[in-house]
C-alpha cells in the first residue's frame, strides 16, 4: 500500500510503502490495479529521517520508500500483475478553505504549474483549480494554516514567491428592458480603400439561465451572411463587459438591418459595428447587478443550531431545511441558500460556534439580484476606481 508521497530534491518523487505479503526486489515491476498501469520500482531506499540507504529488497511487514514510480498516489495498492489484488484505500476529505494564488513575477509564474502538481501529488486534501469565470488560480485545502504552510513550502523548497488572498466571486449583469432599431455605423477613410459597416439590433433581456442568444433576421441580403458571424462576434465581445463593470449574461440580440458598400465593407467593420451597436445599447436597457447563489448544508452539533441560524440569517441567508443526521446522535444537518461572497470566511465561523466541531459543503445553485443596495453600489465604485487606476 502506497501511504505516502514526497517530493526529494535529490532522488525525485519518494513513495512510501508498506508490504504486506511476499518480497519485493529493487528493479522489478508492479502492477497498479488502481491507475491499470505497470511501472518499475528503480530503487529501494531505507529512510532515516533525511538519510536514505539502498537496499535490495524488501519483505513483508517492512516500511520503505522507493523510486521510479510516476503514475502512483496516495492510498493505491501495487501488486503482482498475475496475482491482483486491491486494498481498501483511504478516504480523504474535501477541502473547506480556498483562497486565490498569485506569482509575484513572471519567472515564478512558470514554474508555479509544475511546483502545485507536485504538492498535489503529496497531500489528497489539497486541490488546485483554474477559475474560468475570473482567471484565478485557486487552491484549496483543510484550513487556513494547512495554505500558509503549502505556501511557505513554495517559497522554501522551490523557490517560488506567491501570494494569497481572497478568491473573486463571478458577479453578473442582467438586463430588465429592451430596446429597439438602435443603429450604430463604423465608418473609416484614410485614403484608399476604407470600412464601413451600419447594422440595426434589437435588444431584450432573455430567460434566466439561457445565457446569450444571437437571431438574424436580415432579408434581402442588406448584409451579406459571410459578414453575419462577425457581427454576432462583436455583440458576444461586447458582453464581457457591462455599464456597471461585470460581464452581460441572459441577453437576446436580433440583427434586423443594416447597410453594406460595394468596397469598403468587410468582416472587421461590422464586427466593430456591432460591438458599437450593443455598447450604446446596454446602458439604456437598466442593468443590475446579480450574484452567485450556493446551496449549503451544515453539519452541526445540536446545542449550536440556534447559533447557526443566527449566522446564516446574518450572512444573508436563508434557511431551508433542519433535520436530525441519521446515525449520529446530537448531530443536525441544516440546509441554507446563501451568497456566494458569504463564503469565503466561513468556515471559520463555523469551527468558532462548534469547538472545531462543525463542518459545511456547498455547490452553486442559481445567480440571483444583488438586493443589497449599498453592496451592489461597493462593488460598481471598487470595480470603477480600478479601471480608472489602469
Amino acid at each position: 500500500l502506497a501511504f505516502k508521497i514526497m517530493t526529494d530534491s535529490y532522488v525525485g518523487k519518494l513513495t512510501y510503502i508498506r508490504v504486506y505479503s511476499g518480497k519485493l526486489k529493487a528493479g522489478s515491476y508492479v502492477y497498479n490495479p488502481n491507475s491499470e498501469k505497470r511501472e518499475r520500482i528503480s530503487r529501494i531506499l531505507l529512510m532515516h529521517s533525511n538519510k536514505r540507504e539502498d537496499q535490495d529488497d524488501m519483505f513483508a511487514g517492512e516500511i520503505i520508500a522507493t523510486v521510479g514510480l510516476k503514475n502512483v498516489k496516495t492510498g493505491d495498492t501495487l501488486c503482482d500483475e498475475k496475482n491482483q489484488i486491491l486494498l481498501e484505500s483511504m478516504d480523504f476529505p474535501e477541502p473547506v478553505v480556498s483562497v486565490s494564488l498569485e506569482p509575484v513575477s513572471k519567472a515564478d509564474q512558470d514554474s508555479l504549474g509544475k511546483a502545485l502538481v507536485k504538492l498535489g501529488d503529496e497531500d489528497p486534501t489539497f486541490k488546485v483549480s483554474t477559475n474560468d469565470e475570473t482567471g484565478q488560480t485557486i487552491i484549496s485545502g483543510m484550513g487556513e494554516l494547512h495554505l500558509e504552510i503549502l505556501v511557505d513550502r513554495l517559497l522554501r523548497e522551490f523557490r517560488i514567491q506567491a501570494n494569497i488572498g481572497k478568491p473573486i466571486v463571478a458577479y453578473r449583469e442582467a438586463l430588465t428592458s429592451s430596446v429597439s432599431d438602435v443603429e450604430a455605423k463604423f465608418i473609416r477613410q484614410s485614403g484608399g480603400r476604407g470600412q464601413y459597416g451600419h447594422v440595426v439590433i434589437n435588444v431584450e433581456p432573455n430567460e434566466p439561465g439561457k445565457g446569450y442568444h444571437f437571431e438574424n433576421k436580415i432579408v434581402g441580403g442588406v448584409i451579406p451572411k459571410t459578414y453575419i458571424p462577425s457581427v454576432e462576434k462583436g455583440c458576444k465581445e461586447c458582453m464581457q463587459k457591462g455599464p456597471l463593470g461585470f460581464p452581460v449574461t441572459d441577453i437576446q440580440v436580433t440583427l434586423k438591418d443594416g447597410k453594406t458598400h460595394d468596397v469598403d465593407s468587410n468582416s472587421n467593420s461590422f464586427h466593430i459595428a456591432g460591438i458599437k451597436a450593443l455598447r450604446e445599447t446596454l446602458e439604456n436597457c437598466k442593468p443590475i447587478l446579480l450574484e452567485p447563489y450556493h446551496k449549503v448544508k451544515f453539519l452541526v452539533p445540536s446545542k449550536v443550531i440556534n447559533n447557526i441560524y443566527t449566522l446564516v440569517t446574518s450572512k444573508r441567508g436563508m434557511i431551508k431545511d433542519t433535520q436530525q443526521k441519521e446515525g449520529w446522535s446530537g448531530y443536525e444537518v441544516l440546509e441554507a441558500e446563501m451568497p456566494g461572497c458569504e463564503l469565503l470566511d466561513l468556515i471559520i465561523d463555523i469551527k468558532s460556534l462548534t469547538e472545531g466541531l462543525g463542518s459545511f459543503e456547498h455547490e452553486f445553485e442559481r445567480m440571483q439580484t444583488v438586493q443589497n443596495k449599498e453592496l451592489s453600489n461597493s462593488l460598481i465604485s471598487k470595480f470603477s476606481s480600478k479601471e480608472e487606476a489602469n
